[in-house]
């Protein structure tokens, strides 16, 4: 089946290039030059990718990545745009962005992006592909997280942190590790962004539950474990 992506763009050129550059690299590529459009797009069509820049007319990106995530919490988003502030990925990122790639980019580092998360899609399913602790289970197959038999709903950021604490239990990992892992970016001191999404795992995966799994040690770092390190 061909792979199917959908461009939100409002620069016409660049869409169109952008359009012509993953056909030629044997996607299909669909357009929507403004947020309104795309939320239509996206809802009558199954698409395995979305590129999505920020400023948007009618819908600004940050808006519709919230109405994609409320639809499908699987579905990978590269968000594709000029402002590149801490703060600009921040939110991007919470309002549920996989990734964030800054304009002027280099298509080959895009599409190596692209490829990244439709290799993750693509991963066969394997009874041995689920992570646990205590009575937490992570299913990196189904993308989904239980705890005492209950469903968590994670978003894609969520889920992804929670991987990286399951495979390296009872480790200490330093914020460096854990942004570089999970966000894919060099370490900005003026962020907050890694306690940000501790603080949303912990009141979703520990704060009806014992014992606690996601600790903090102050100044060095978290670690997951069923107890303190």
């Amino acid at each position: 089946m061909e792979t199917h992506l959908l461009i939100v763009e409002d620069e016409l050129r660049l869409a169109e290039i952008l359009q012509k550059q993953l056909q030629e690299s044997g996607y299909k590529a669909d357009v929507a030059n403004d947020g309104y459009v795309g939320k239509r797009m996206i809802e009558m069509t199954d698409y395995d990718l979305v590129i999505l820049d920020i400023n948007l007319p009618l819908m600004n990106g940050y808006e519709l990545c919230k109405e994609i995530r409320k639809r499908n919490n699987k579905i990978p988003i590269i968000m594709l745009t000029a402002l590149g502030t801490p703060d600009n990925k921040l939110i991007g990122f919470e309002a549920g962005a996989d990734d964030y790639v800054l304009k002027p980019f280099d298509f080959r580092e895009l599409l190596a992006r692209i490829n990244v998360f439709l290799k993750r899609k693509d991963v066969a399913v394997s009874e041995s592909r689920k992570l646990q602790i205590a009575d937490f289970e992570l299913n990196l197959d189904t993308k989904t997280a239980t705890r005492a038999g209950k469903k968590i709903d994670l978003t894609s950021k969520e889920f992804s942190l929670m991987e990286t604490f399951l495979q390296n239990k009872n480790k200490l990992l330093s914020r460096e590790f854990i942004i570089e892992k999970v966000w894919d970016l060099d370490f900005e001191t003026g962020t907050n962004i890694i306690d940000v999404y501790v603080n949303y795992l912990r009141k979703k995966v520990d704060k009806d539950f014992e014992p606690k799994i996601i600790h903090t040690k102050f100044g060095f770092g978290f670690y997951c474990s069923e107890t303190e390190l």
